[in-house]
């Protein structure tokens, strides 16, 4: 039996230039995020027959792995060599989908860690983002970027180079244990309550590259400027970045943002948040905030009935937790 656990991620800017359509032919994208302590757990045991058993939302119970309905595990399965006799399952401590923490990203990465660790073979981080795009954005055709399966590989605060050539630079943001409870001390997530597919709204923002060239070229900037005021420790710097990409990230399609979610936003600021967004490619999920920490009941009042998500940042990656019979 193996079980992996792996971070999910929030981003504090520059998302939307991962995407391929934007980093090959505009001189690359950037984006600056963060592993934090919420996970995907995934467990791969033996099992006794040659079937393939894989629980999720659903349960599948399988003779061929080519029959299995769930792409991910399908294609992670091949790409490894894990043909049969096998079972899978996850858990995950957030609603698996549609929440823009990242969460499919992060179970493919945890999926192949244990797939490989079951087959006795240790991958890198990088390997395992590299892998798990290939199946998420080659072999399964998604509309998807690239940040989330190298955060949740990697973990810790980053700042990624996504190059035209499709490789990618890490360059972690050094920050010591005091550093990051401080930071995690003034940030909160709320739940809209509002869960949506990610893949939408990105396959409509993909097709807006050459129209929002110039937002998306500010964005890929305060990637930079993220980075810049993490190093400086400038928390409330930081939330103003988080607040201009904000403003930037709802014009770049429709379905980003809702009056509901621009309400609640507003309503955060008045009562002393620096800045946010809503996670992810936006539409619902949690809505990110930044705020000084004597601020977090006056928000979380002004915000109820949402309620509100403390967390931390988190230095590991996709990791091994147990190795057994």
């Amino acid at each position: 039996m193996i079980i992996t656990r792996t971070p999910l991620r929030i981003s504090f800017a520059g998302g939307g230039t991962d995407l391929p359509s934007f980093y090959r032919q505009y001189g690359g994208g950037a984006v600056t995020s963060a592993a934090i302590d919420r996970y995907v757990h995934v467990l791969v045991n033996t099992k006794f027959d040659r079937s393939i058993r894989v629980a999720y939302s659903r349960t599948e119970n399988v003779e061929r792995m080519d029959d299995l309905q769930h792409p991910l595990v399908r294609e992670a399965m091949r790409l490894t060599g894990v043909h049969e006799a096998i079972e899978v399952h996850s858990i995950a401590d957030i609603p698996s989908e549609g929440t823009g923490l990242g969460s499919s990203s992060t179970f493919t990465v945890g999926l192949l860690n244990a797939l490989y660790a079951h087959r006795g073979i240790l991958k890198d981080p990088a390997e395992l983002a590299e892998e798990a795009c290939r199946i998420e954005i080659d072999r399964v055709g998604g509309t998807v970027g690239k940040q989330d399966q190298y955060i949740a590989a990697f973990g810790g605060v980053q700042y990624f180079d996504f190059r035209p050539d499709d490789t990618v630079r890490v360059s972690p943001v050094p920050l010591t244990t005091l550093d990051r409870e401080a930071l995690g001390d003034r940030i909160s997530l709320f739940y809209t309550g509002i869960t949506r597919r990610a893949e939408g709204i990105l396959r409509q923002q993909d097709s807006r590259t050459e129209a929002n060239r110039d937002s998306l070229f500010r964005l890929r900037d305060l990637a930079t400027e993220a980075r810049r005021a993490l190093l400086s420790r400038d928390w409330e710097g930081l939330g103003g970045v988080l607040d201009e990409g904000w403003q930037l990230k709802r014009g770049l399609t429709s379905g980003i943002s809702s009056s509901e979610i621009d309400r609640s936003y507003a309503a955060a600021r008045a009562a002393g948040a620096w800045g946010g967004k809503i996670t992810g490619a936006g539409g619902g999920g949690f809505l990110l905030l930044l705020h000084p920490p004597e601020r977090s009941r006056q928000i979380a009042d002004a915000l109820s009935p949402m309620e509100r998500h403390p967390v931390r940042i988190t230095p590991e990656g996709s990791r091994i937790l147990f190795v057994g019979r």
